[in-house]
């Protein structure tokens, strides 16, 4: 641990966005719904047989057992009283969570699986429906929580998929919501709302472009227009209006400054991601995280900076694409690492990544630090999840749009693109500009107000580069009229899944670099370039907690008091299968069609069974995965007298050969993906991919794609670096095209 502790300046509030209007569910069904949330997260009283039905009833035994592990488990100089007021507390209760779910189920779910979720809460309210999935003709919300915790434990064994699929996904939303909101998890861990490493940096003062009302369409001309503003779009943006070019780049979300940063658990989702961070695939086999933000990705992700590796730059080359085993796709690797700093100099690992570490050595497994984009700075934080407010992550805010700021580059937030504009009269789709809805700020420069206004945006220009991502990316090709059947397909999400371990020692987990150590013992499990990479995993309690498996409302409050003694970590396949990208045909929202498969499951289980056994010969005391009825493992000490056993013993290897057994049943196993690429994959031929070798669509003019979206395939590393050095590459072809055209005039038309 670092001994330099400078408190931050505590955040600027980052209010919301004004909830959905309406009800989203009616009355009766929020009933029943929050009677779930208060079981999944229940109030605890002593008594031998249940006295309400609004509190989970256990022995007086049982409930002394409790405070007395919770209050050993406090931090110093805590408050008596926080044990049972956190034991007290159920979801219901907290202020903001009814709140945050509304908002939840009214924007962000899908209308398919929000009618999924009406459809049982009406049946759990009637005597015919209750029968039928409870075994009892009493309404759920009027048994006790001793029942309806006994219920939704039996749908997470049930052989129904859908009322497995329910307990998993109910219980996964009323624990995030309730981590992001609850008054008392933070007091019992000792986890602080802000870093306690490190101190505030100044950002960029960046300036954008402003809209007065209007009925017609604000039109504007530039050279280049690019949609997005994370690790591709900035690059793109950089290099072209470094070449002397009119760059406007414009961007859904909206900036934040570092003086909000790291915002709270609860507003991060909403400002900083797609979809309020709560999106899966269609079968929720795999929870989805995208950053949807001014910087995208780049503004919350980790830092790591890895650049592609040799065996597969050889399979994109041998593929058709010699780029990518050339001398200037690796200048373009170089050229985004010097921007932004990377290095491994820096680095001091947490305890997460000390244990990685240790452990891989121990066992004789290749693992090394994972080089850094800060800039010469050691970053020991651990809260860049929540977007970086030292601005030492030198990510797209911090390097490349300042520098296409400088550069003259103009930038428009709260613009959603509608679609691409084309001129087909030369017989071609040749791409003249965007056309977009812009949303203002409120009237105090927030986003919480009502008092905003919209107009229609057109932007003509000589290139269309898209830079949306690679679950935006396909929509708006789509949205614009492009036909091409691979358009939204060759998906990959580099699915990953979860293994924790509980030590003796205080690790406080959310401190420190968050990943700063890879091990790739198992990259190759196939002789073809494709396994899994082991890496650790933010610590911070709604992303981590989350995940764990609920099997009762006190062994879930017992369990989340742990994290501050426990360590995290990631087995990332590098899937050779894929899924798609569409749009929803109801509102056009993102749906994503991906499931593991058998072939990457199994790399992805490997994964998870080295890193128990890292784990273990680390020191651990527990270890556990996400996997529904997988019990965690407690080790024993061994006897005095006798040789440890190492990871040869009986009871561990028996324990690992369950785990093998059970292996990995998506979707009531917990996987998760932070890597979306190749949904307009890069190729050599119209028919197997959506872009050609210089980034430009095939079938158009001047529409380029430059971000992780055009990856021929999985990277198998992180893809900020890989994304960056592609979209480095791609601009500078864009430059040297726009120059044969003739010289630019000075500025965008505004």
């Amino acid at each position: 641990m670092t001994s330099q502790q400078v408190g931050f300046i505590a955040p600027l509030a980052s209010p919301l966005p004004p909830a959905p209007e309406g009800e989203v569910l009616t009355p009766s069904q929020w009933t029943t719904l929050m009677s779930i949330a208060d079981t999944v997260i229940p109030s605890i009283e002593v008594s031998s047989s249940p006295s309400t039905i609004h509190k989970l009833s256990i022995q007086a035994s049982t409930y002394t057992t409790a405070v007395d592990k919770l209050q050993n488990a406090l931090p110093a100089e805590t408050d008596l009283g926080l044990a049972q007021r956190y034991l007290t507390e159920n979801a219901s209760s907290v202020k903001g969570f009814k709140d945050l779910v509304h908002r939840m189920l009214g924007e962000y779910i899908n209308q398919d699986a929000r009618k999924g979720i009406c459809v049982i809460l009406s049946a759990l309210d009637t005597r015919a429906g209750s029968l039928l999935i409870t075994g009892s003709t009493t309404s759920f919300h009027l048994q006790n929580v001793n029942v309806r915790q006994q219920i939704i434990q039996n749908w997470a064994h049930s052989y129904l998929s859908p009322l497995r699929q329910t307990a998993k996904s109910l219980s996964m939303l009323f624990k995030a919501m309730w981590l992001k909101t609850s008054p008392t998890i933070g007091p019992v861990l000792g986890f602080p709302r802000i870093p306690v490493h490190g101190k505030p940096g100044k950002g960029f003062d960046y300036n954008f472009l402003q809209f007065p009302p209007g009925s017609d369409a604000e039109i504007l001309e530039t050279d280049v227009v690019v949609v997005g503003s994370g690790c591709g779009g900035a690059v793109v943006a950089k290099n072209l209006a470094e070449a002397g070019n009119r760059v406007i780049v414009v961007e859904k979300a909206y900036h934040y400054p570092p003086e909000y940063m790291p915002m709270t658990e609860a507003d991060a989702g909403i400002h900083l991601f797609m979809n309020g961070g709560l999106d899966s695939t269609d079968d929720n086999s795999v929870a989805v995280i995208a950053g949807q933000a001014w910087g995208g990705g780049g503004t919350v992700n980790w830092s790591a900076s890895l650049q592609t590796q040799g065996f597969v730059r050889k399979e994109w080359a041998d593929g058709g694409l010699p780029l990518f085993t050339s001398s200037e796709y690796q200048n373009s690797l170089d050229r985004v690492c010097q921007r932004m700093g990377v290095s491994t100099e820096y680095i001091e690992h947490n305890k997460s990544n000390q244990i990685l570490m240790e452990g891989a050595r121990k066992l004789g497994y290749s693992c090394k630090a994972v080089p850094q984009n800060t800039g010469g700075n050691k970053h020991y934080c651990g809260y860049c999840t929540l977007g970086c407010g030292a601005v030492e992550k030198q990510g797209p805010v911090a390097s490349f749009l300042p520098d296409a700021a400088r550069a003259g580059a103009h930038f428009a937030e709260g613009l959603q693109v509608e679609k691409v504009l084309f001129d087909d009269s030369k017989g071609k789709k040749v791409a003249i500009g965007i056309k977009g809805i812009w949303t203002s700020r409120d009237g105090i420069g927030g986003v919480s107000g009502k008092d905003k206004t919209t107009r229609e945006v057109v932007i003509r220009a000589k290139k269309v580069v898209v830079s949306a991502g690679s679950l935006q990316s396909p929509l708006l090709l789509l949205r614009s009229g492009l036909k091409n059947s691979q358009i939204g397909r060759n998906l990959h999400l580099h699915p990953v899944s979860l293994i924790g371990a509980t030590l003796d020692e205080e690790t406080r987990p959310w401190e420190g670099g968050i990943l700063t150590s890879v091990c790739d013992e198992f990259q190759n499990l196939d002789g073809h370039g494709h396994g899994t990479k082991l890496e650790t995993v933010t610590m911070l309690p709604s992303w981590f907690i989350t995940q764990r498996t609920w099997t009762g409302g006190l062994e879930f409050k017992l369990l989340c008091s742990k994290l501050k003694n426990q360590v995290g970590f990631i087995s990332m396949a590098r899937d050779r299968d894929s899924g798609r990208v569409y749009p929803d045909p109801v509102d056009g929202r993102c749906r994503i069609q991906y499931t593991p498969s058998a072939f990457d499951k199994v790399h992805i289980l490997e994964g998870l069974i080295a890193l128990a056994k890292m784990a273990y010969v680390a020191g651990a005391r527990e270890i556990f995965t996400m996997t529904y009825g997988m019990p965690t493992f407690v080790r024993e000490d061994v006897p005095e007298g006798q040789p440890d056993p190492g990871i040869n013993d009986p009871r561990f290897q028996a324990w690992l050969s369950d785990m093998r057994k059970k292996g990995l049943h998506f979707p009531e196993a917990t996987a998760a993906s932070a890597h979306q690429m190749g949904s307009c994959r890069m190729g050599s031929s119209a028919k197997t991919s959506v872009v050609d070798p210089q980034g430009q669509v095939w079938g158009t003019e001047g529409l380029f794609v430059s971000d992780a979206s055009v990856f021929p395939s999985a990277s198998g590393v992180n893809p900020m670096i890989t994304n960056m050095a592609i979209s480095d590459w791609i601009s500078r072809g864009i430059a040297k095209e726009l120059k044969k055209q003739g010289r630019v005039e000075e500025g965008a038309r505004l």
